[in-house]
């Protein structure tokens, strides 16, 4: 026996997994995306505060961002962030100061990435997902 429901969610669950794993393809390119612009923040901000003020590095499948204040004459360590691919959701895990953000990515036509936030159900364009990435551990003291 056929059943015609039974055949519809076989397709869309066929489909949703094609996607999914579209996806999980093209979410190493996303990291390096997220990557170039984190990279033009953090040559912002240190050009303002000064070449120790902040640096990042990329290895394999996470992001580190150390944010540090002159004090003393001394640079010290003010702020982490962590960026991880996060393929269970898929997209990124971001983690500064015991707090966590998950941003989901996903596609759109064209090879065109989309991002959300995961928590709030909230789409977000990459300069909300570097703001939310970056503003506190950058501006501890500013309020949002």
């Amino acid at each position: 026996m056929s059943f015609q429901w039974l055949k519809m969610r076989i397709s869309e669950e066929q489909e949703r997994r094609r996607r999914e794993a579209q996806i999980r393809e093209r979410l190493p390119r996303a990291l390096d995306d997220l990557h170039q612009a984190l990279s033009a923040c953090i040559e912002s901000y240190t050009s303002a505060f000064g070449a120790e003020a902040a640096e990042l590095q990329l290895v394999g499948r996470r992001i580190s961002i150390v944010v540090r204040e002159e004090l003393d004459g001394q640079w010290q360590e003010r702020a982490k962030v962590e960026i991880a691919m996060l393929e269970s959701i898929p997209g990124f895990q971001i983690e500064c100061g015991g707090q966590s953000l998950a941003i989901e990515v996903g596609m759109l036509p064209g090879d065109k990435l989309f991002y959300r936030d995961h928590d709030q159900d909230q789409y977000v364009s990459m300069e909300e997902v570097t703001h939310r990435a970056l503003d506190r551990a950058f501006f501890p003291k500013l309020r949002e």
